[in-house]
């Protein structure tokens, strides 16, 4: 039985006889043969080779890299080598085998010498078990048999598992407490003071929103959107945001407590890649050299220099999406249906915040493509090396793509676009956006809402139903054949190894990027769940409800519709952590930004202790809100338009006379529309309060981080414990050789 398991299945094309296809691929299974490996050939549609590796490979790796305290026992004792292992020892060999052609097998995949090569899915109780038990939508709820996954798919998938489990799990009390603030501001809004001013103020007239035969408005025509908006902005928020800076702290903390439980226990605690890599090396080609360190400045300084246009590139697209939703706005606002011209500004930031998820779809194909190229101009050392740079430079890309036009909306939009009389023009033309005289913070949540929700559904979607029909297609073209096979060629189709190898080669084919496109996937919906979070309090709960699904996406995707991953040793998540650290740091200046400037918290918080009724005239039967609205909107004379705004010919129905002064949203004088005392007044405010939250939730996350140890008690015993008695032995052993 043991002899029938192949280790690896290499498939090529039936090549002519005599061709230079033929030779190379004759070529590369010589070197094969010529170190010890069995070769299988079966021929169908394609060629099929069977690759299985001889033993003595396996015991050499035992013997390289035996525990301290295995070489104190009978050095001839050895057992058997996990499959995994087997099969990255394989994978590693195959990979580093060079022909007489100097030829590597990337090189022969590539000049389609060979078309695929794989490990096999076994028919083994392990792959049964996880199929049954963890391959399932009926599981949502359940574990995960994070040992039976390292048994299966190795070390790195199963962290993998490990960490999205943990992650997810933490993630349900973020989402609770996220779920609370959103319907405290749902039950409290109809109670706030400001949204009521909005929607008593029958006679407070606004500026036009365009230039061109734009209507003067009623400030309590926006009462609907100033509701929502004080839904979102409220005391609550602020607090949740605090909350979610030292959740991510404590998340991180005890996720490396977790891994340091979960690592000792596979013996994996002290591991160290270099070692595996040379031995690998070694057990391939005893000649072997190891490459050196190389560090060179000036290929950092173009590496870095091509970031830079890189990022100035994806700002420069998310200017564009402005200028979109500039033009479209002044477009709707002159069409002739009146919802458009009444939701101009709602419906231009919902297609703007469409257009942007396509280009994010777009960018991230472009973005992988550049840092693949940015990553081989480095010439990293090693495979873990060169992954580590990919990660850091796509996740940088991705950020600013996901991110760029967020940060827009939540820090310029609105601050950048003058005032009536004075406005900022995209090319002299079209005037820039304006907030809203309740905030812009409803413009980020509608973003964050649409981004988030197509995020998750669209790509989900895609993600698991391309595969599938992919599978269910190429099962469809062969079952036909196969039944042909049968009838005419009884003797042929009885080989037990060709139904698997085909049922293999008709999964989908994986990558080195599979595991680690999971892996982007997950960060970048950390970060929506983490940095903007003041503007979208439903964003934890969403990534809640995605992770449920995407745990058992991914199983499904991995037992059923792909071909087998190679396992990987690992005792950590790599580079990820410090890319989820640093996110941490962001999401405490994101958060303490948006309620700082972009959320009206601050100005409320001015007036209501400084300029309120309660403070200047010590009257507290009133609402110390009182009269706010008025206070934050600014007076501006009609007749100091520019000359080219063309006003509408038909006034209002709610105007009686002719219109002497608009207002808008800003603290200036009526006379020069220079800056009030009030304006520096908030700004100043808002600069001290962005300095204190920041203070105040980067000590609270060091304070976390230093109280919850990064390795338990227990993890640190077990080491000190078997450090112990391997020195016992030791010395044990020495007297015994000293009295022989």
């Amino acid at each position: 039985q043991d002899e029938e398991k192949w280790d690896f299945v290499l498939v090529s094309d039936i090549h002519e006889v005599g061709s230079e296809k033929e030779i190379k691929r004759k070529k590369f299974l010589d070197e094969l043969s010529q170190k010890g490996f069995t070769i299988k050939k079966i021929e169908d549609k394609k060629l099929f080779y069977g690759v299985r590796a001889p033993k003595y490979i396996f015991r050499k790796y035992q013997w390289l890299l035996r525990n301290p305290d295995s070489r104190l026992q009978d050095p001839s004792a050895h057992h058997d080598v996990p499959v995994t292992t087997r099969i990255r020892i394989v994978n590693f060999i195959l990979q580093n085998t060079v022909t007489p052609d100097h030829e590597k097998l990337c090189d022969l995949l590539k000049k389609k010498v060979f078309e695929a090569k794989f490990p096999l899915h076994e028919k083994e109780e392990v792959r049964e078990f996880l199929k049954q038990k963890w391959a399932r939508w009926r599981d949502l709820f359940c574990q995960q048999p994070i040992e039976k996954i390292r048994c299966y798919f190795g070390e790195k998938v199963a962290l993998y598992f490990a960490w999205l489990g943990w992650y997810t799990y933490l993630l349900g009390f973020a989402a609770m407490i996220g779920l609370v603030v959103f319907v405290a501001g749902i039950t409290v809004f109809n109670s706030s003071q400001v949204s009521k001013e909005i929607c008593e103020a029958n006679n407070t007239i606004m500026c036009p929103l365009c230039d061109q035969k734009c209507p003067f408005w009623l400030l309590s025509d926006t009462c609907t959107y100033a509701r929502v908006t004080h839904m979102i902005d409220n005391e609550g928020t602020v607090l949740f945001a605090m909350f979610m800076a030292i959740w991510a702290t404590v998340f991180l903390e005890l996720w490396k407590r977790q891994r340091a439980t979960v690592v000792t226990k596979w013996d994996l605690y002290g591991w160290d890649e270099d070692e595996e890599e040379l031995a690998l090396e070694l057990i391939n080609n005893l000649h072997h050299e190891p490459r050196r360190y190389q560090h060179s400045y000036l290929r950092s300084t173009i590496v870095l220099l091509l970031v830079l246009v890189m990022i100035a590139v994806l700002i420069g697209i998310a200017h564009a999406l402005v200028i979109y939703r500039v033009i479209v706005t002044a477009l709707f606002t002159q069409s002739d249906f009146e919802f458009l011209r009444e939701q101009a500004n709602t419906v231009a930031v919902m297609t703007g915040a469409v257009l942007h998820y396509l280009t994010i779809v777009i960018m991230t194909k472009v973005n992988r493509r550049v840092a693949l190229f940015l990553c081989d101009l480095e010439k990293p050392r090693t495979f873990s090396q060169r992954e580590n740079n990919f990660t850091i430079k796509i996740f940088i890309f991705q950020f600013f793509t996901n991110f760029s036009s967020l940060i827009y909306i939540a820090f310029f939009l609105g601050r950048i676009n003058g005032h009536p009389g004075n406005y900022v023009r995209i090319a002299g033309k079209w005037r820039l956006e304006e907030c809203h005289p309740s905030g812009c913070i409803t413009d980020l949540f509608i973003q964050m809402a649409i981004i988030m929700m197509l995020k998750q559904t669209i790509s989900n979607l895609m993600e698991y139903l391309v595969p599938w029909i992919a599978h269910k297609i190429r099962n469809r073209q062969k079952r036909p054949k196969k039944r042909h096979m049968v009838l005419g060629e009884e003797e042929e189709a009885e080989d037990p190894c060709k139904k698997q190898w085909l049922s293999n080669y008709q999964l989908n084919e994986v990558n080195i990027f599979s595991l680690f496109d999971e892996f982007l996937e997950m960060v970048i919906q950390y970060s929506f769940t983490t940095i903007f979070v003041a503007a979208f309090p439903l964003a934890p709960l969403l990534a809640f409800c995605n992770n449920l699904f995407e745990i058992r996406l991914d199983a499904i995707k991995m037992m059923r519709l792909r071909r087998r991953m190679v396992p990987r040793k690992a005792n950590d998540i790599g580079i990820w952590l410090q890319v989820l650290e640093a996110i941490g740091i962001l999401s405490v200046i994101g958060n303490g930004l948006v309620i700082a400037i972009t959320s009206d918290f601050i100005p409320v918080q001015v007036y209501k202790y400084t300029y309120s009724p309660c403070m200047t005239e010590n009257n507290t039967a009133v609402d110390c809100l009182t009269g706010y609205i008025n206070h934050s909107l600014s007076v501006f004379h009609v007749q100091d338009f520019e000359p080219y705004m063309k006003l509408a010919e038909k006034l209002p129905d709610f105007v009686k006379d002719d219109i002497r002064v608009c207002r808008y949203r800003d603290y200036r004088n009526d006379d020069d529309y220079s800056y009030t005392v009030q304006f520096w007044h908030v700004f100043a405010a808002r600069l001290a309060f962005l300095i204190l939250f920041e203070h105040v939730a980067l000590c609270v996350k060091l304070i976390a981080a230093w109280y919850v140890p990064d390795v338990p008690q227990s993890v640190k015993n077990h080491l000190l414990d078997e450090k112990h008695s391997n020195l016992r032995k030791e010395l044990s052993m020495m007297d015994y050789s000293t009295e022989v």
